[in-house]
């Protein structure tokens, strides 16, 4: 995205186009009104356009001359209180495709240019009425999965996150600007016992920056959901679990083992937690070529998932390939499902104690029956207490995330960590300062205040066009 005409007067389509009963056509910039002259009537004549009140609605037609395209509502927002501090004009018309288009065409053709991608949010940060991690928010917000997710979202654009930097950066740069104070002018300022009150400083902006990255495996699972993988020999169950946990029958479901003979990926969000699914072949020794690949693509998905649910059929005794799917994922995160709890089940079909040799204590161990949906209640219970801990409050709590956040962090807390080091060793003040403006400007990086603008625009590419 080009820099060059930041400030032209931009237009786009801001809803879907489809055949929907309302079509926006979004304009900012210091031309909005003058554009809007030159092609809406209002439905009270004798109204000058230019003189239509701030942050009101007005009814009318759109028109090409003396050729009405639609009738509409024109929603005046002036600047500097709008979302890109410019003069925005919202144009609300009926949502056809060809009408939406005709408008945002005249709009074009009376001054403004097309919006590229994430324009307006992007004038928004450049004008300064949000940071670069609040308008990153708004993507995510946009793009939010789960309730959580949405809500993560919110508190981040409403300066959750930006607020905690900016807090640490002013602590930061307090300090050094002390610093350099006392070296320039030691008659007034003394770094006697400075060392030791800077070190217990930096150690609570190293706990600081420690727990927001800490937070990222949370915010990651929150905003992508949890790569989940089903496994488990043929005719465990597996199909049938998944299943049950999509409410319809996506996965084809047979007593004839081996039905399964590729990855099936699906999504299902569980009291805001999102698991990304992956129904994966039954884990055995086959002749079947095309089988064979299936359960080779299983054990890779095994590798890179963030939760292994490993389904065994109680029905039957413990097998060989029981065991070796366990050995696969002794050092996985995982929960154990003991499926068709339904079935009754012979003295001696079954030995669970087998179980512990392979697990840890923590390990979960759930008894359902997926054709029924017995036990999953307890399976969700499980869940959250092995992914979140128990608790996840993303109204109190902000988590990272954003890979480009997380990087920043850990490299602001190697610089804090570098201050701590050199404090603990007698090291001179001086050395101090340029740690800490490292961590200052890797804290910059987040919230857009020592960004480069290849950076800004590569992010704001990733924007559907009209936000």
């Amino acid at each position: 995205m080009g820099m060059i005409n930041e400030f032209d007067t931009i237009a786009a389509i801001a809803t879907a186009v489809s055949n929907a009963g309302i079509g926006i056509i979004r304009i900012s910039g210091s031309e909005a009104m003058t554009i809007l002259s030159n092609i809406f009537e209002p439905y009270n004549k004798k109204v000058d356009v230019h003189q239509l009140e701030n942050h009101r609605i007005y009814y009318g037609n759109i028109k090409d001359g003396q050729e009405v395209i639609d009738e509409c509502i024109v929603l005046i927002m002036k600047g500097p209180h709008s979302y890109t501090k410019e003069d925005v004009v919202e144009i609300d018309c009926h949502g056809g495709v060809t009408v939406v288009y005709k408008v945002l065409n005249l709009v074009l053709k009376n001054g403004a240019r097309a919006a590229e991608p994430g324009e307006f949010t992007k004038r928004a940060f450049l004008n300064g009425r949000i940071d670069l991690s609040q308008a990153e928010a708004v993507m995510d917000l946009i793009d939010s999965k789960n309730e959580m997710a949405r809500k993560n979202s919110m508190t981040q654009l409403k300066g959750g996150l930006s607020d905690r930097i900016k807090q640490l950066r002013e602590e930061i740069i307090y300090q050094v600007a002390f610093i350099e104070s006392a070296l320039d002018d030691p008659e007034h300022y003394s770094l006697d016992g400075f060392s030791e009150k800077l070190l217990e400083l930096d150690k609570q902006w190293i706990k600081t920056a420690r727990g927001m990255l800490d937070s990222y495996d949370n915010g990651r699972i929150i905003a992508e959901g949890i790569r989940t993988c089903i496994i488990g020999k043929p005719n465990a169950g597996k199909s049938s679990f998944l299943n049950a946990l999509l409410g319809e029958e996506r996965a084809i479901v047979t007593d004839i083992a081996g039905t399964t003979r590729d990855t099936l990926e699906e999504s299902v969000t569980i009291d805001g937690i999102t698991l990304n699914i992956v129904d994966t072949a039954g884990i055995r020794d086959t002749e079947d070529k095309v089988e064979s690949i299936g359960v080779e693509r299983a054990r890779k998905e095994m590798e890179s998932a963030d939760l292994i649910l490993f389904l065994m059929d109680t029905s039957v005794q413990i097998s060989e390939e029981d065991i070796e799917i366990l050995q696969q994922i002794r050092d996985k995160k995982k929960i154990i499902l003991l499926n068709k709890s339904d079935k009754v089940q012979e003295e001696g079909s079954f030995d669970s104690s087998v179980l512990q040799e392979y697990i840890s204590e923590e390990t979960p161990v759930i008894s359902i029956s997926a054709k029924y949906g017995d036990g999953i209640d307890n399976f969700i219970i499980e869940l959250k207490n092995m992914m979140f801990h128990g608790r996840i409050d993303v109204n109190q709590e902000v988590y990272i995330t954003n890979a480009r956040h997380k990087d920043a962090l850990a490299k602001t807390y190697e610089s804090l960590e570098c201050v701590q080091r050199s404090i603990e060793a007698g090291m001179p003040e001086d050395f101090f300062t340029i740690d800490l403006m490292n961590a200052y400007e890797k804290l910059g990086l987040i919230i857009g205040e020592s960004v480069e603008e290849d950076l800004v625009n590569e992010i704001f590419s990733k924007f559907c066009t009209g936000k």
